[in-house]
């Protein structure tokens, strides 16, 4: 996730919007942007770690395509599709390597970290796959070390 997150952070994720929505008995959809953490679907398999954090940038039901460095996010309201990543605050900073052209199944999400070039972030586009929404924990609200680079992440997602 780097530059918006590193390796050593420590975070405070809301873990409220996933247990209403569990009481409610639906499954929580995280907005699109949103930087989420999740339980590795792969965890044990892969060597990764158990937790990862990413950003949200299809949701369910969405056709998504990476092409020439850019995501294109095709759905209801957007039938000639638009860059997720136009709303993230100027991140993330570098072109997206790879190549994807799959529609985000039922009950799932599509999710990418920043640092985009190559294979340097473990995300849906190379390897990972789309994210079971019962894998997410919840969205990161807050970057609490380093002391000095306290941030929230409460506005992030459209």
């Amino acid at each position: 996730m780097q530059t918006t997150l590193y390796t050593g952070d420590r975070l405070i994720i809301n873990r409220i919007p996933v247990t209403i929505s569990q009481i409610e008995g639906k499954a929580y959809e995280p907005k699109r942007g949103q930087i989420i953490v999740f339980k590795n679907p792969q965890f044990g398999t892969t060597g990764e770690d158990e937790y990862i954090v990413k950003r949200v940038i299809a949701l369910p039901g969405e056709h998504i395509v990476l092409k020439n460095g850019t995501y294109t996010v095709y759905n209801a309201e957007h039938p000639n599709g638009f860059n997720p990543d136009d709303a993230n605050h100027g991140e993330p900073g570098s072109p997206t390597s790879g190549s994807v052209d799959e529609i985000v199944p039922a009950g799932e999400l599509f999710v990418s970290g920043d640092h985009r070039q190559g294979n340097y972030s473990f995300d849906s586009r190379n390897g990972l796959g789309t994210i079971p929404l019962y894998d997410v924990i919840g969205p990161v609200e807050l970057r609490i070390f380093p002391f000095n680079r306290i941030r929230s992440f409460a506005d992030e997602g459209s």
